[in-house]
C-alpha cells in the first residue's frame, strides 16, 4: 500500500496507547469531504484510524433510508470487524477532509499473534463496540422517539460547571432523526416542545441541556 507511515506528531496526539500502537502499523492517506471509503457489502481487510478530521458511519437500505450509527473523530477508528475478512457490515463517509492511518489486516493480526497485551486490548475494543451495538438495538426496540431522542442528547452532552449540559459539536435535527431512526419533523416537534418546556436551548447548532430532560414525555 502506498503512504508513509505516520508521524511522530500525529501519533502523539492519540492519547490512547492502545490506538496509538494501532496507528503505528498503518500507512497515511487522506480523503476529501464526503467520500464513501468503507460501502457496506464490501471485501474488509483494513483498518482505518483517525488522525484528523471526523467520519460517519451508518447502515441503508435500497429506498436510500439511512440510519447513523455513530460519528467518529480523531483517536477513533473504524472498520475493526476486518479482522474476520468478511464483507463489510456499515458503510462510513468522511463529513470532512479526513487524514487516516490505514492498517491492513495481516500488520494486525501479526501484532495480534506476536503481542498478548495488544490482543487482549483489541477483544476488548471489539466488546466494547459490540456493547454499544446491543444498547443501540435495545434503544431502538425498546424506546420510543422522545425516549430515543433524549437518550441521544445525555448521552452526547457534557457537563458544564453551571451545573448544565452542552452537546460540544454541532449536530442538525435531521442528524438526530438519523441517528435515532425517526423523522426530521418528528425530532423537531420534540424539540420544539423541549424548548417550550425550559429543557434545552439552541445557538448555532449549539445544544444546551437546561435540565435533565424527563424520561417520558
Amino acid at each position: 500500500m502506498n503512504g508513509e507511515p505516520p508521524t511522530p506528531a500525529q501519533l502523539a496526539a492519540i492519547t490512547d496507547p492502545f490506538v496509538r500502537n494501532l496507528a503505528a502499523l498503518g500507512r497515511v492517506r487522506t480523503y476529501p469531504k464526503n467520500t464513501v471509503f468503507i460501502t457496506e457489502g464490501d471485501s474488509s481487510d483494513s483498518v482505518f484510524v483517525i488522525l484528523a478530521g471526523k467520519v460517519k458511519a451508518f447502515v441503508s437500505d435500497s429506498e436510500g433510508h439511512e440510519l447513523i450509527l455513530n460519528n467518529q473523530v480523531p483517536g477513533d477508528y473504524v472498520g475493526e470487524m476486518a479482522l474476520d475478512g468478511k464483507p463489510r457490515s456499515a458503510s462510513v463517509v468522511t463529513l470532512e477532509p479526513t487524514t487516516f492511518s490505514v492498517v491492513q489486516r495481516e500488520p494486525l493480526l501479526e501484532a495480534i499473534r506476536h503481542n498478548p497485551d495488544f490482543a487482549l486490548e483489541m477483544i476488548g475494543k471489539v466488546i466494547e463496540r459490540a456493547r454499544e451495538a446491543t444498547d443501540n438495538v435495545k434503544n431502538l426496540a425498546l424506546l420510543d422517539v422522545y425516549g430515543r431522542v433524549a437518550r441521544l442528547l445525555l448521552n452526547m452532552a457534557v457537563d458544564l460547571p453551571d451545573g448544565k449540559m452542552r452537546i460540544p459539536e454541532k449536530i442538525t435535527q435531521q442528524e438526530i432523526a438519523e441517528r435515532v431512526g425517526a423523522s426530521r419533523d418528528m425530532v423537531s416537534r420534540i424539540f420544539r416542545d423541549l424548548t417550550v418546556g425550559g429543557y434545552i436551548s439552541v445557538e448555532n447548532r449549539i445544544i444546551t441541556l437546561n435540565k435533565r430532560p424527563p424520561q417520558r414525555w
